[in-house]
């Protein structure tokens, strides 16, 4: 690496030319940066010192002649950029006022910081930005007015007419312009490629992440240690896309990316915003064995994915874009899934009847636990666990056995069918969701629910309408408390406010009334003479039948879910072996003692937990023997009542009667027996017997 303090003048003079790789992000300077630039010049040309702007860090290009230097710039494009826009609006104002001071001329500004006289084509340019910016660039080079380009770049033509302003306000005088800017100062710096490595040096140019996003790091990344044609043709055949997509949806890449990273690295914990550049890095490193156009050919293929669950109207097929929809509007911590959802979909391991299924079982579970009020927070990790689960021969199959195996569980029936009657959903979230579903699930001809508003058939405030004290009755105040906010009481309407706080009968039979509505959820209403508890309770049970319909619970065959529980016990009993467990030789001569007697009983399955060895069944995947060594003895604990145990001998103990049992992982046992010497082992073991008989049926 080598930095000298340079003139600004003296830095871009000669023949030479600047090129934003693809690697770089696209110009992104407002008119607050191009404003302070703006400042510092005025104070530059009004001073007989120079000005420092900062650092311009570049690398040779691969068209270096003896006569043409190509620089590829690291660092300091958007100075270099917006400095370059300033001398075109300069040179412009000049060129159309007629301006006759000393200096600059027109020919000036061209020659020494705009064109390279005697080149051709490409050469010509100082500057060489990337893709649209560098159309728009070039055009404002050769004299076009902004109006004359098409698909000009907004920022840079955004910059261009701010110094144009600037430059004819009364008080500018072009002169001191021109001082100022050659009296800035830079550090130039020029990189070695044989020696410096420029994504390094980037990377501590930039540590402050202010300006450049995750993802602009992650492209950079990616992009800069390649030489310059491939870097373009990376960028152009892969990485562009990836850009265009989320540009089109006007978000940021950067939570694609760290879901990207966690699904295909098998993680559950979310990466923090501010690390997953970092992650980017541990996840993937350049080798001959990972080729990065196979790495970015995928990404651009999720990316789509990703966006799909974002845009839902991007997927023809009508029916998938409606669930995707409604899933979408429910959050965004399963977007992992969704896109490995998409993945097995594009794969045909998933038809889209199954796909459809797939998403409304998701939407099932974050709606039955939301009206339950169950806990949200973890979902994202929840979600990553079901999507690395997924088998690409079964993937409906291992959904469902995914959800129903959850520590997170999605509520059943009966949990859901009370709890939507029973609770207050105007004060949900989710309320204005549920209802528009209930309006318009399975319809072919929707309602515009976008358009209509939740409204209380029975108002929020009655205290001065006497007909409905009346239709309640004498409890009135305890029966609109009751029922004000439930389900039964509740509808969508495009007449919020003109139905107000009005008695039942005028809120029937007024234009717009519910007599007249053809909203669905109305029907039942306009056909009731009164609007009192029972109605409401009517009303509500009919439509928590239909919400059974539409978010159904998650119908996993219950061999599956059995055959993964073993599956998943088989796996956590190779993770460990009953040697690593600390203990005594005599209490490991007992341990052992016990555990070849447990295996005589039928196959079962051993497990390793903190400090003790568990039994489960092979057959049912039930837990029936804890075994704890202790110091010269082994305390088994079993999951049957004390009062139950076959114990002739009374060796077994009432775990109810302890305040806890120190080490144990099974806190649902309530037996313990305590084996001290190998004579006891099989009438310890005929006390096991009896709890494994239990699970094993």
């Amino acid at each position: 690496m080598k930095a000298i303090h340079n003139p600004l003048v003296q830095f871009v003079n000669g023949t030479k030319q600047f090129i934003i790789p693809a690697f770089q992000r696209d110009y992104s300077w407002t008119t607050e940066q191009c404003q302070q630039m703006w400042d510092d010049i005025v104070r530059a040309g009004a001073s007989d010192g120079d000005h420092f702007i900062g650092s311009i860090v570049y690398i040779a290009g691969d068209t270096t002649t003896a006569v043409f230097s190509s620089w590829l710039v690291v660092d300091g494009q958007q100075r270099l950029t917006t400095l370059t826009l300033l001398l075109i609006a300069l040179r412009d104002h000049i060129q159309e006022t007629g301006w006759a001071g000393h200096e600059p001329t027109v020919a000036q500004i061209d020659a020494y910081y705009l064109k390279n006289a005697h080149e051709s084509g490409e050469r010509r340019f100082k500057v060489a930005l990337r893709r649209h910016d560098d159309v728009t660039l070039k055009a404002l080079v050769e004299g076009k007015e902004p109006s004359e380009i098409e698909s000009s770049s907004e920022l840079v033509v955004e910059a261009y007419l701010y110094f144009r302003k600037q430059l004819n306000r009364p008080e500018t005088d072009p002169g001191l312009i021109y001082r100022g800017v050659g009296r800035l100062n830079i550090v130039d710096v020029t990189l070695d490629r044989r020696i410096d490595d420029p994504q390094r040096v980037f990377e501590s140019l930039n540590s402050t992440g202010v300006d450049l996003t995750q993802s602009d790091l992650i492209r950079n990344y990616l992009l800069m240690g390649l030489p310059e044609p491939e870097q373009t043709r990376m960028y152009d055949d892969y990485w562009s896309k990836i850009e265009t997509l989320f540009r089109e949806t006007g978000s940021s890449p950067d939570t694609f990316l760290r879901d990207y990273i966690a699904l295909k690295q098998g993680t559950t914990t979310q990466v923090r915003a501010d690390r997953i550049y970092t992650e980017f890095r541990e996840f993937w490193q350049p080798s001959d064995e990972k080729p990065l156009a196979s790495l970015l050919n995928d990404m651009v293929l999720y990316a789509r994915y990703f966006v799909s669950f974002v845009q839902p109207d991007r997927i023809d097929h009508k029916p998938l874009s409606m669930a995707v929809r409604q899933v979408r509007s429910l959050g965004s911590a399963h977007a992992m899934l969704i896109m490995r959802l998409f993945n097995l979909h594009e794969e045909k391991a998933l038809s889209n009847n199954e796909f459809i299924r797939a998403l409304n079982l998701i939407s099932s579970y974050l709606v039955r636990r939301s009206v339950l009020g169950w806990q949200t927070r973890g979902y994202w990790g929840i979600f990553a666990r079901i999507a690395h689960s997924l088998k690409n021969e079964d993937p409906l199959g291992s959904l469902q056995v995914a959800f129903a195996r959850q520590n997170y569980r999605i509520p059943n029936d009966g949990e859901f069918m009370s709890a939507i009657q029973e609770r207050d959903l105007y004060g949900l979230r989710i309320c204005w969701h549920i209802l528009s579903q209930l309006e318009n699930s399975e319809q072919k001809e929707p309602s515009p629910v976008s358009e209509y508003s939740i409204e209380h058939i029975m108002p929020q405030s009655i205290d001065d309408v006497p007909e409905w004290k009346c239709m309640l009755g004498k409890n009135w105040e305890e029966v609109h408390s009751k029922w004000l906010h439930r389900l039964g009481n509740l509808t969508l309407t495009g007449y919020n406010s003109t139905y107000s706080n009005r008695p039942f009968e005028e809120k029937k039979t007024i234009d717009g009334g519910f007599c007249h509505s053809a909203v669905r959820l109305n029907g039942y209403v306009r056909n009731q003479a009164a609007w009192t508890a029972d109605e409401m309770k009517t009303r509500g049970r009919l439509l928590a039948h239909r919400a059974l319909d539409i978010w159904p619970h998650h119908n996993a065959d219950e061999g599956l879910i059995l055959a993964e529980e073993i599956r998943v016990l088989r796996s956590r009993a190779d993770e460990r072996q009953p040697d690593s467990i600390d203990m005594g030789p005599k209490a490991g001569e007992i341990l052992y003692g016990i555990r070849d007697s447990i295996r005589e009983l039928g196959e079962s399955i051993e497990i390793v937990e903190r400090r003790s060895l568990c039994f489960y069944s092979a057959l049912s995947a039930g837990f029936f023997a804890e075994t704890l060594p202790m110091s010269g003895y082994v305390r088994i604990l079993l999951p049957i009542d004390f009062e139950e145990v076959d114990d002739p001998e009374g060796m077994a103990r009432d775990v109810t009667a302890w305040k806890f049992i120190p080490n144990a992982v099974n806190r649902d046992c309530g037996v313990f027996i305590d084996v001290s010497n190998l004579q006891d082992i099989p009438k310890a073991v005929a006390m096991v017997r009896q709890a494994f008989n239990v699970v094993a049926e």
